[in-house]
């Protein structure tokens, strides 16, 4: 391993032993959970959208060393982002962030965390589409 790698490595250990955002919000927008069942890491998402961004975000779970870093980093990285800028975040961008070279494996437990906050924006999306759809045929009737 090269320094640089080194270098994320430490990181990804100093996320998982002390990680960032990691606790339960009261006031949320969303909350979604994820798990993988490949080796049992669980995350779940606390998001407060405040005019179309991410005004707070925080999760609880468990899991691996990479899981648990890659949703303490994707926190920091997704705070105060507009929601279009979160849904272009790829695959790519959160093995660029964790900088270490990712088993099949190992890549399940680093994607874990795109997937809940992501799909936790689509339910969210999807509850309120159909929300304002019925709310509004409850009005015309």
């Amino acid at each position: 391993m090269d320094d640089e790698e080194e270098i994320y490595k430490e990181n990804i250990l100093d996320h998982y032993k002390n990680p960032r955002n990691k606790k339960e919000l009261k006031k949320c927008t969303i909350k979604h959970k994820e798990t993988n069942i490949i080796c049992g890491d669980e995350i779940t998402i606390y998001i407060q959208i405040e005019k179309n961004k991410i005004k707070d975000i925080a999760f609880t779970g468990n899991g691996c060393a990479i899981s648990q870093a890659s949703i303490s980093m994707l926190t920091e990285k997704i705070k105060g982002m507009p929601i279009k800028e979160v849904r272009k975040i790829t695959k790519e961008n959160i093995i660029k962030m964790l900088g270490i070279p990712l088993s099949f494996v190992r890549t399940k437990c680093a994607l874990l965390s795109l997937k809940t906050v992501l799909r936790g924006i689509e339910n969210e999306k999807a509850w309120n589409y159909w929300f304002t759809c019925r709310s509004k045929r409850n009005r015309d009737n």
